[in-house]
C-alpha cells in the first residue's frame, strides 16, 4: 500500500515538512519537494541568501524564517507556535538532507514532544551520492564532520579503524590536508576516495590509496565529502589453490559435501568458488 500524505483535493497536511535540497546542482530537486515548499506558509532556511536561488529558480513565494545553528534553540517556542496553528512548515538547510550533519534535529524532537506531525521529503545526499559511486562495501558508517580537538579525532579514529565496512566524513580541504598523516596512521592498507564539488561545474572525483595521499596544494573551495574503504583484509592473496589447501580439501572431500567444502576454503582465501568446486569435483571423480 502507498501512503499519501495528501487528499484527493492535493491539499498538504499541516505540520512539519524535512525537505532534501539539492547538494549542488540545482535541477536535484524531486518534483514533490517543489510542490510542498511552494505550499508551505514558511519555509526555514539555513541561510536565507543561499536559499534563495533555489527558491528564486522555482518561483517559490513562500515566508522565509532564517533558522541555523547559532538561533535554532531560540527560534523554537516561535516555530512550535507557527506549526500548532495547523501551519505547513518546511525545513531545508543549504545542501541536502536537513537533521543530517545540519541544524533541525532539536526541533524535530521538540515537534515529537508537542506530537507535531514531521513528514520527511527525500531527495539528495551527500553520503548516498558519494557511496554510490565508490565501489566500496554498500554497507557503511556515516560519522559527519571530524571534530575540531586533534585529541578527540584521533580517538574516534581509533574507534572507527575496527570498523569493517566503508566510512563517510565530511571535512573542509584545509582541515583535511592537517589530518593526513592520522589518516594513514589509523586506516593504512584501505582505499580512498575524495569527492570535490558533486554535481557542480568543477566536480572532482580523486581514488587512490590511504598510503599514497597527498595534501592539497591550494585549498579548493567547499566541503570534501571522504569515503574510506572497508578494511581489505589480506588473507591467502593467491587466486589457485596452493598445496595447503589441496591438503585440507583431501582431508574433508570423504566427510564434507563439495558445496560445505567450497565455502569453507573460500571463507579464508581469494581464491574463485569455482576453482575449490573444480578442484574438489576432480577428486570425486578420481575415487
Amino acid at each position: 500500500m502507498i501512503l499519501d500524505n495528501e487528499n484527493k483535493n492535493n491539499k498538504v497536511k499541516s505540520g512539519l515538512y524535512i525537505v532534501s535540497t539539492p547538494i549542488g546542482n540545482l535541477r536535484d530537486i524531486t518534483l514533490r519537494g517543489i510542490d510542498i515548499l511552494r505550499k508551505s506558509d514558511y519555509i526555514l532556511c539555513e541561510d536565507t541568501r543561499v536559499s534563495r536561488n533555489l527558491l528564486d529558480k522555482y518561483k517559490i513565494k513562500s515566508k522565509l524564517i532564517s533558522n541555523h545553528k547559532f538561533n535554532e534553540k531560540k527560534n523554537l517556542s516561535k516555530i512550535i507556535e507557527i506549526l500548532k496553528s495547523d501551519c505547513i512548515v518546511s525545513l531545508i538547510s543549504d545542501a541536502g538532507t536537513p537533521a543530517v550533519s545540519d541544524p533541525g534535529a532539536i526541533l524535530v524532537n521538540e515537534c515529537l514532544t508537542n506530537k507535531i506531525d514531521i513528514f520527511p521529503i527525500p531527495g539528495a545526499s551527500a553520503v548516498s551520492a558519494a557511496i554510490s559511486i565508490s565501489g566500496f562495501s554498500e554497507k557503511y558508517f556515516f560519522y559527519g564532520f571530524f571534530p575540531q580537538k586533534k585529541n578527540k579525532l584521533k580517538k574516534d579514529f581509533e574507534k572507527l579503524s575496527n570498523i569493517d565496512s566503508s566510512i563517510v566524513f565530511f571535512i573542509s580541504p584545509r582541515k583535511f590536508n592537517k589530518c593526513i598523516k592520522d589518516l594513514k596512521h589509523y586506516f593504512s592498507g584501505r582505499k580512498i576516495l575524495i569527492c570535490r564539488e558533486m554535481t557542480k561545474f568543477y566536480e572532482e572525483y580523486i581514488r587512490g590509496e590511504i598510503e599514497n595521499l597527498e595534501p592539497f596544494k591550494s585549498d579548493p573551495k567547499g566541503e570534501l565529502t571522504i569515503v574510506i574503504s572497508e578494511n581489505i583484509k589480506k588473507k591467502n592473496t593467491s587466486i589457485v589453490l596452493n598445496e595447503s589447501d589441496k591438503k585440507n580439501i583431501e582431508k574433508m572431500i570423504k566427510k564434507l559435501s563439495i558445496k560445505d567444502i567450497t565455502d569453507l576454503i573460500n571463507q579464508n582465501s581469494n581464491v574463485p568458488k569455482k576453482e575449490i568446486y573444480n578442484y574438489c569435483l576432480k577428486l570425486k571423480n578420481e575415487k
